[in-house]
């Protein structure tokens, strides 16, 4: 494939009834991106359902040795990442179809290195509630230290930055922790209110 502009990075484990929705989300994006599937050990179906995919050349499907949780199987995906943005999203999680490229003009205009959006709650069967999680255009590190207002499945983030602070602390908020360190290091965050991530 072309180089991609994003890296989307989707840690896999249990989620065999969900990843076909959150892949082809990640599919509709207006933008060139590689789509790494983290198979975090999942004792479900999901080589089943992944083989559907094995002649996109966008997508590359990987198998972890052992269990190693959400935090070091996304970390896993970006040192692998080959785009100059990345983009976490979760496998039971969707995108609205332009959401990738509304982020990447808000980067490119603000300047800023994390972009994060407003989200729809969604049912455990994936049917949208209509309830709207909303974010500031700007998040600055003292807000974020109130809460993290910073959904996963929302971000994107530049490459190189994803690469300096790798997740940790995988059973303590690790994304919230990058978030911090991002935050603290480059300045605020910019957010797009609108529902552009359906989360279950």
């Amino acid at each position: 494939m072309t180089h991609p502009l994003v890296s989307v990075i989707i840690p896999a484990d249990r989620c065999d009834q969900t990843i076909e929705r959150t892949i082809e989300s990640a599919l509709n994006q207006s933008v060139p991106s590689e789509i790494i599937v983290i198979n975090d050990q999942s004792p479900d179906h999901l080589d089943a359902v992944m083989e559907r995919y094995q002649q996109f050349s966008e997508i590359i499907y990987i198998k972890n040795d052992q269990n190693l949780g959400a935090a070091k199987s996304r970390n896993k995906g970006v040192s692998m990442a080959r785009g100059k943005y990345v983009a976490f999203l979760d496998s039971d999680d969707q995108w609205a179809p332009e959401k990738l490229k509304k982020q990447i003009e808000t980067l490119e205009e603000t300047g800023m290195v994390l972009c994060c959006t407003a989200r729809e709650l969604m049912t455990p069967k994936g049917e949208g509630t209509g309830r709207v999680i909303p974010v500031r255009q700007v998040i600055s590190y003292r807000e974020l230290l109130k809460h993290n207002c910073i959904n996963c499945s929302s971000v994107l983030i530049r490459a190189e930055v994803a690469k300096e602070f790798p997740m940790e602390h995988e059973d303590s908020h690790e994304d919230y922790i990058m978030w911090l360190k991002v935050l603290k290091k480059y300045g605020p965050a910019a957010g797009i209110n609108e529902p552009l991530l359906k989360y279950r």
